[in-house]
């Protein structure tokens, strides 16, 4: 099973990055090769895997603008199995930049079929926003992971996300799925935690995945050491419970 997923969502703050970096860590850990391509001028994703971004000197802005080839770009990540395509602060250049060029969404798409296969999993972690730089990621995927976090705004915004999903099926990237939902910084000794996620799956049905990411101090730290979770304390909840999605995103074959 070969699949490229966009990690998206709008809304900041709900643990998209988080996401990101400790589910393709997982997967790489049950042995899959899995490339984390960070799309996001804030480089958490990059950073969060132990990357100086500014010692680099190829990132997923020379890759847009079709300045290097994709593999050149490559950086083998901490975990075994785990690589990333880093980003950098001039990526918020790109998106002026791409408007130049008629095929403005696809640029990723056209980059990452250089790799030919190369991976079972690509995860693409895009900005807090809809822009150019999330519709190369929608374009380029073959599904959309949604992180939503259980607090009281977890559905603002959904309904646009929805809406974009729905055009760019329609117009640019016609066989785009939804691949799930993730409920995140789950808190079970609050009634608001369960209320919310209990909303979630009445709004997303079955879509919404059966693991739960809770509120975790590990998981909170871990980017600070530029480690996934599963290599900063992997006996923590956080870790745990990305290791359970890994399972269930092999085990339902989203």
């Amino acid at each position: 099973m070969k699949r490229t997923v966009a990690i998206a969502n709008q809304k900041g703050g709900v643990g998209k990055t988080t996401t990101a970096v400790n589910l393709a860590a997982a997967l790489a850990a049950a042995e899959k090769r899995v490339l984390l391509v960070d799309l996001d001028p804030q480089a958490n994703a990059t950073s969060g895997l132990g990357v100086n971004r500014d010692e680099l000197a190829a990132t997923t802005y020379e890759l847009l603008l079709g300045e290097v080839a994709t593999a050149d770009v490559l950086v083998a990540a901490s975990v075994p199995g785990l690589w990333l395509a880093p980003a950098h602060q001039r990526l918020v250049g790109a998106q002026l930049e791409l408007v130049e060029y008629s095929d403005r969404e696809s640029r990723l798409k056209f980059k990452l079929e250089e790799l030919k296969g190369e991976f079972d999993f690509i995860f693409i972690d895009s900005p807090p926003s809809l822009g150019l730089l999330t519709l190369n990621a929608l374009v380029a995927a073959e599904s959309v992971l949604v992180p939503l976090q259980c607090e009281y705004y977890a559905l603002e915004g959904v309904g646009l996300l929805m809406e974009t999903l729905a055009l760019v099926r329609e117009r640019l990237n016609p066989t785009l799925e939804l691949d799930g939902v993730v409920l995140t910084m789950y808190d079970g000794r609050t009634s608001l935690s369960r209320q919310v996620a209990d909303e979630i799956r009445k709004y997303f049905g079955d879509a919404v995945f059966k693991t739960v990411i809770p509120r975790n101090v590990r998981l909170a730290e871990a980017p600070s050491f530029g480690l996934p979770v599963l290599m900063y304390d992997a006996a923590s909840s956080g870790a745990q419970a990305y290791l359970a999605l890994a399972r269930e995103v092999l085990h339902d074959g989203r």
